[in-house]
């Protein structure tokens, strides 16, 4: 499944948000998001499959964290207009510069 279809699913973002502030095992995420354990479970494991997510065995419980790079298509994607906004952002600081030396 590629990242696109991945977060294209509500309850996949808010757990993608959720992980980017710190890690979660599956019974703080279903409290965190008043979901069943199983919907939960199966959210998580799409996006294990899909690479955005990674676990670690901790006792009895797994506690998901963000991959290093997760999504990589999307951030693809995503790459050139960051380029073109932050380019636009240096012009517009550099601008403002100009004026304050006015």
């Amino acid at each position: 499944m590629d990242g696109f279809a991945v977060i294209a699913e509500p309850t996949r973002r808010s757990i993608v948000d959720r992980l980017r502030v710190r890690d979660y095992d599956v019974g703080a995420l279903v409290d965190e998001l008043d979901l069943s354990q199983s919907l939960v479970s199966k959210h998580l494991r799409v996006l294990r499959e899909a690479g955005v997510v990674e676990a670690e065995v901790a006792g009895k419980r797994r506690v998901y964290h963000l991959s290093e790079s997760p999504l990589p298509d999307v951030a693809a994607w995503v790459q050139p207009y960051v380029e073109l906004w932050e380019a636009s952002l240096t012009r517009l600081a550099r601008a403002m510069d100009e004026e304050d030396e006015r």
